[in-house]
């Protein structure tokens, strides 16, 4: 299968400071992606090298199997949605519509404008006028209808209310599953994505932390809650990812997977099991090093 995206051992310094470190990862095509870290974990330098906007300092970096610096016919085939993208005063609406038509190959008109009615944009009106939900909504616009084979959200929702970001992840699922195409999303809202996505990279520091299947990486968490004596004998030997204590009661969250007779063994206990949302184990992840290391195991 031919890798839309492919690092090894990417670097990119400044000075002794390094902002992504020796990163090696491959994304493949027609899946959605999960860019995802804290701020300054090496997300935005990412997306900027595989969009020519950054040189590396070290290490390979491929996409649609090319170098995409000064490469048009890559950087054709990527749009990169950012959300400090600025615009010229005098553009409207409209006119943000015609440039990205002109330089997306497939590019939908209908479906561009179908868009812009269900997030109620006025065309005609400047984009320097516009409030910060609805700029964000022209770049959520800009890259579902470009249709480009490697599409990037970064931050996208910024200034949405709910009802727009649930709109935005509708409208990216079902135009996903009639034109699929390879996305990557970096976002903080990481709940809200999580159905979306298929495959996770998790960076903390300047490094790859993770790099799963999102769905695998959720069956390798659980939580538990009990009488906090009751924890503390189910969750003996088991690597404790996260531990609360109220008065005589207890929560807390591990790692791996369970087996039917550690299910039976809490229910004895009086324990109640639940799973532990992505958003929750990616901040328990890069919490401290003995997290994250445990979860790489």
């Amino acid at each position: 299968m031919n890798q839309i995206v492919e690092l090894k051992r990417l670097t990119k310094a400044y000075g002794e400071f390094k902002a992504v470190d020796e990163i090696s990862l491959t994304i493949e095509p027609n899946k959605i992606y999960g860019l995802l870290g804290r701020n300054g974990a090496g997300k935005t330098t990412i997306m900027h090298m595989l969009t020519a906007q950054l040189f590396p300092t070290s290490g390979e970096l491929r996409v649609f199997g090319e170098e995409p610096y000064e490469n048009a016919g890559v950087l054709s085939r990527i749009c990169f949605i950012k959300e400090s993208q600025k615009y010229p005063e005098t553009y409207r609406v409209q006119d943000v519509l015609d440039i990205a038509a002109y330089t997306s190959p497939n590019w939908d008109r209908e479906y561009a404008l179908e868009l812009t009615e269900a997030f109620r944009l006025p065309l005609k009106r400047k984009m320097k006028k516009l409030s910060r939900g609805m700029l964000s909504s022209v770049g959520i616009i800009v890259g579902l209808a470009s249709r480009a084979p490697l599409t990037i959200f970064d931050e996208p929702y910024l200034g949405l209310d709910a009802v727009a970001r649930s709109l935005f992840y509708d409208k990216l699922l079902e135009d996903y599953a009639e034109h699929p195409r390879t996305v990557i999303l970096s976002t903080h809202l990481i709940d809200e994505v999580s159905r979306l996505l298929e495959h996770v990279f998790v960076l903390d520091s300047g490094k790859l932390i993770i790099d799963e299947d999102a769905d695998a990486l959720r069956d390798r968490a659980f939580a538990v809650a009990g009488q906090s004596a009751a924890v503390e004998a189910f969750m003996a030997g088991r690597t404790v990812l996260n531990r609360e204590s109220l008065g005589g009661l207890a929560t807390a969250a591990g790692i791996g997977r369970l087996k039917p007779e550690d299910r039976k063994y809490a229910a004895e206990l009086g324990l109640e099991l639940a799973p532990v949302s992505l958003q929750q184990l990616i901040v328990y992840m890069t919490k401290n090093e003995s997290n994250r290391k445990a979860v790489e195991v």
